[in-house]
């Protein structure tokens, strides 16, 4: 047998008994959860690949950096050093191998000293150098009326094709002078 539904009145005096429960908090991000946790793991156990990544011209050196990428860092066990994993060109992978003394000494100054003792080379392919800053070279100043006329006098003795070249070269060279004096 069914039960009869309650009636109006009823069901106010049932609601107005009941404890109503009060809504429950959504539950926070995940990185604001894991952000306590991750502090402690990058204070116990220091930087990563992610501190590399964006230094990395300035740590290997321009050259270098065109040609590799840091793609893990494996700590070490007590007291030995890491593995540092680059991904090379496959064309590159020799010239980084004969290099690796002095990639390694190059992070551990910037890592820390006996931060990374062993370099593992990947061959493949690397991503554009877009991220990766390059210094462009700044023109010289311009150089006075005068010695650019004296310049152009001393060159007017020279064959036409290299008369450029020479003069580019003279006004390189008087306005370091001039850079020097100041």
């Amino acid at each position: 047998m069914r039960r009869p539904l309650p009636t109006e009145a009823e069901a106010r005096e049932i609601l107005a008994r009941r404890r109503t429960r009060p809504v429950p908090r959504p539950t926070p991000r995940a990185g604001k959860a894991l952000s306590s946790v991750i502090r402690d793991l990058d204070q116990k156990y220091g930087r990563g690949v992610q501190a590399l990544e964006p230094r990395w011209a300035e740590i290997v050196g321009e050259q270098d950096a065109r040609i590799t990428r840091p793609i893990k860092l494996t700590r070490g066990r007590g007291a030995s050093g890491g593995v540092l994993e680059l991904r090379v060109p496959g064309a590159a992978a020799l010239l980084v191998q004969h290099k690796s003394a002095d990639i390694l000494a190059r992070v551990n100054l910037f890592l820390g000293t006996g931060t990374v003792e062993r370099l593992r080379i990947t061959q493949g392919p690397i991503r554009p150098l877009s991220s990766v800053s390059v210094a462009r070279p700044v023109p010289p100043p311009p150089l006075p009326a005068a010695v650019e006329a004296e310049l152009k006098a001393s060159l007017e003795q020279s064959p036409e094709p290299i008369r450029e070249a020479l003069l580019r070269l003279g006004r390189a060279v008087l306005g370091e002078d001039r850079t020097r004096r100041r």
